[in-house]
């Protein structure tokens, strides 16, 4: 296909994908300049945002303004793709509608003032065509015609399939917090995980982040103080299945989909304490921390350093020695990433995890920094009205020095943020207002007779 010099820096369309209840953009559609075809193709290979890219040739809010931008669209743009020898299809999009066949039709033989000059191939065309309609984000006031239309050349689709083919509830070893499919790869893609890149997680739980890495070839391996999840034994996490059958652990994931020989290994390890030689060994360091709602955040101790300590859970199937599990606040646990991230990245390796904030009280500030890793983004999850959880990407700069640790402690910037401590308790604290309110607001109907 021959491209001109010219074609290096068109506009393109992405379709994003709009199935995310959290999505607050008020277009399912996204223009983009400035990008190459070859800068669009490498997107859509590793995205499970976005549906589909597409090049641009016109769009406008009627039909007619459609037909006036695409008759100013520059004819040595479009000519490479309308050539006699050439099979092409063209195909209706619509957001938030559906068009009966007949309708699609019609369409398509509008816009016949298009000079396409090949023949038509529904199977196999060398190029595809597609025009797209934009009936807004509300099911329940769909327009009778569209908001914008656009259309352009069909370039590439994202990686929509892989969260059906990796779905958690196909997968072969899960728990109670193992990661969305499509959460996994959007962690992978934040911190650039490629083919042959060594990928850690801390807190591996059943190793969903793993599998996710695994896919784009990287090797991988993680810690988790749970002795029951790194050995796949013990109670399972599935309905109508109280224990965990012989072959349910994390290698099992891997060989599910393919990967197993990337997978190094997993430990049965306290996140809190150093069990790794110093220097750098990963590139990228992904991990969803515990936030004390459905898995508790432990580490180990002694009797002597905290009187709170608790036993092992009954169905616990170790060896004899159980060393005593006592309270590892969120604070510590992000403060202890951060500086293992430090010790052990790569330099330009990436840091990449969940933060849970109280969103009522939450600022930028709340966000731990470490004097070697920049912050690279942070992007919101909503989990209620009143939590959520900021995925924050970081990126290694430096290595450590002894003044950096002096830094710290002079600098509030980096001074650990304590009320991620209190995360736990003011979440259950929204859900018994909810429910409180809830209440009153049927004692409220009962005693006005229902209206």
């Amino acid at each position: 296909m021959a491209i001109h010099c010219s074609r290096t820096c068109l506009q393109y369309l992405i379709h994003l994908a709009h199935d995310n209840v959290n999505f607050r953009l008020p277009s399912p559609f996204w223009r983009l300049n400035g990008l190459s075809e070859e800068d669009v193709n490498s997107i859509m290979a590793r995205t499970v945002c976005a549906k589909s890219a597409f090049e641009l040739w016109g769009h406008g809010r009627t039909h007619i303004e459609l037909r006036t931008s695409l008759l100013k669209y520059p004819t040595e743009n479009m000519s490479p793709f309308l050539q006699k020898d050439s099979t092409y299809k063209i195909n209706v999009y619509t957001f938030n509608k559906t068009l009966e066949f007949e309708d699609r039709i019609k369409k398509i033989d509008a816009m016949e003032y298009l000079s396409f000059e090949g023949r038509v191939n529904l199977r196999n065309p060398k190029h595809i065509f597609c025009l797209l309609e934009d009936y807004g984000t509300d099911p329940n006031d769909i327009p009778d015609e569209p908001l914008y239309i656009y259309f352009g050349r069909w370039i590439a689709d994202g990686q929509r399939e892989l969260i059906r083919s990796h779905s958690v509830k196909n997968r072969h070893f899960i728990g109670n917090t193992s990661m969305d499919a499509g959460l996994s790869f959007i962690m992978a893609n934040h911190a650039r995980v490629k083919a042959y890149d060594l990928v850690y997680d801390p807190f591996v739980g059943t190793g969903s982040l793993l599998v996710a890495c695994s896919h784009f070839g990287a090797y991988v391996c993680g810690t988790d103080i749970d002795y029951n999840t790194i050995h796949g034994i013990g109670k399972a996490s599935r309905k109508n299945q109280k224990w965990r059958g012989p072959d349910e652990n994390i290698r099992a994931n891997l060989r599910q989909y393919g990967s197993e020989k990337l997978y190094v290994d997993v430990l049965v390890s306290d996140a809190s304490k150093p069990i790794w030689r110093d220097g750098v060994l990963f590139d990228a360091i992904i991990t969803d921390p515990p936030y004390g709602i459905r898995e508790s955040t432990r580490r180990t101790g002694s009797q002597k350093d905290s009187v709170n300590s608790v036993k092992p859970s009954e169905d616990y199937v170790g060896d004899s020695h159980v060393p005593v599990s006592m309270a590892y606040h969120l604070s510590d646990i992000f403060t202890d990433l951060l500086n293992f991230s430090a010790h052990h990245l790569v330099i330009g390796g990436r840091l990449v995890y969940w933060l849970p904030i109280y969103r009522p009280e939450y600022c930028e500030e709340m966000v731990p920094l470490n004097a070697c890793l920049r912050l690279v983004s942070n992007c919101e999850q909503t989990l209620s009205s009143h939590t959520s959880r900021r995925l924050i990407t970081m990126e290694k700069i430096k290595e450590p020095e002894e003044t950096d640790a002096l830094a710290h402690l002079s600098d509030p910037h980096f001074s650990p943020y304590q009320g991620h401590n209190a995360f736990r308790e003011k979440y259950f604290s929204g859900i018994s207002k909810r429910t409180l309110t809830g209440k009153e607001e049927t004692n409220k109907m009962a005693t006005n007779g229902g209206e």
